[in-house]
């Protein structure tokens, strides 16, 4: 059983780089190059990585990349949908603004 500390710690939301750099850890990479692409496979993740550092040979890292893609996903820090087969990944962003409304006469007294 994990302890308070390691709970909050495997489930902190996901620290989104606001640039990249090349000392960052391979995690922020991943995070900030999904970011760039808004919703992405694996693949097109990886490709996004070499596209940012192809002095560096990334090769190598294709299944560190889809291995911390899906485990974020199965931890609901990254959101995805499967299209063809393949798993598209985001961040949950909100792009859109909601559509709704809210009835005032069932508001709580005091919430405006």
């Amino acid at each position: 059983m994990k302890s308070d500390k390691e709970f909050r710690e495997s489930f902190k939301p996901l620290y989104v780089p606001s640039d990249y750099t090349d000392q960052d850890t391979l995690e922020n990479k991943i995070v900030f190059s999904l970011a760039q692409l808004g919703e992405a496979t694996e693949s097109a993740v990886f490709q996004k990585l070499q596209e940012l550092e192809p002095e560096n040979g990334l090769a190598d890292l294709e299944d560190k990349i889809a291995s911390f893609l899906h485990e974020m996903f199965s931890r609901g820090l990254l959101n995805g949908h499967d299209l063809n087969g393949e798993r598209v990944y985001n961040l949950n962003k909100i792009t859109q603004g909601n559509k709704g409304w809210v009835n005032p006469d069932l508001l709580q007294p005091g919430v405006d």
